[in-house]
């Protein structure tokens, strides 16, 4: 159930936020009150979101992010605070991969490309929350990971760039709890299992999704929901002293 004011006030960076689970995270953190810039590298995608959450009564802006370009970065929190004042939650949800190639296939470019989205441009956004946060004494961090980072799945192939990334960015996730938690600032990560977005979808197939969610312990597919409503938990006051988590959410296929 969404409760409509448990984030009233808080202002919110979702990057990746113009589809798939960073879409979804837009939707929710909005509809439980909170003020959201919606950061996608894809401009029209982020207007489109943007313009779904105003027409709601979302209080919400649209900002183009590059998140492997520092400038990128520092320009998008330049622009919440000159709308709003200060920024409480961060969702890292921008990253992904292309393609699935052999090891033997991996060049040192398709390697660098899948861990600078998926753990460097993490690390990048945080840099440049924490001097904001810090101030204010108050702050949310939610990373995206993956179960590829937890543990291989026993029903589906995971990529091993992304997973080497995704496993990076717990562990980034965990240190800088424990390195900001003085300061009121709580990060953890979410591991979605495959989801079930338009990206996921074309890479892997519908048909190939249905037999996966036939195989996970819940017979469940995995929505963008599913990660939305646990980061607008985890960025919520219910969950004021969780910090340095991990949170699975597979349906049971990686526990």
């Amino acid at each position: 159930m969404i409760n409509a004011k448990r984030l009233s006030g808080r202002i919110s960076i979702i990057t990746g936020g113009g589809n798939g689970i960073g879409e979804a995270t837009a939707w929710r953190l909005s509809q439980e009150g909170a003020a959201v810039a919606v950061a996608d590298f894809n401009e029209e995608a982020a207007k489109r979101v943007c313009q779904r959450l105003t027409d709601a009564g979302g209080d919400a802006i649209s900002v183009f992010t590059n998140v492997l370009n520092s400038d990128s970065i520092l320009k998008l929190t330049s622009e919440v605070t000159k709308r709003w004042g200060r920024i409480d939650i961060l969702i890292n949800s921008a990253g992904g991969f292309d393609q699935f190639l052999p090891i033997t296939d991996i060049s040192d470019e398709e390697w660098d490309k899948v861990v600078e989205l998926n753990l460097r441009s993490t690390f990048s956004c945080c840099r440049a929350v924490i001097p904001i946060m810090t101030k204010q004494h108050y702050g949310r961090i939610i990373n995206i990971a993956s179960q590829a980072g937890v543990a291989p799945s026993p029903n589906a192939p995971s990529y091993l760039p992304y997973a080497a990334a995704k496993a990076g960015v717990i562990g980034f996730t965990k240190l800088l709890a424990r390195d900001v938690g003085q300061f009121g600032i709580t990060v953890n990560a979410i591991s979605p299992g495959t989801t079930a977005t338009e990206r996921v979808v074309r890479i892997r197939g519908p048909e190939t999704l249905q037999n996966m969610a036939s195989l996970n312990p819940m017979r469940k597919l995995v929505e963008p929901e599913d990660s939305a409503a646990t980061a607008a938990f985890l960025a919520s006051d219910d969950a004021r002293l969780i910090t340095g988590t991990n949170i699975n959410v597979n349906a049971g296929t990686v526990m």
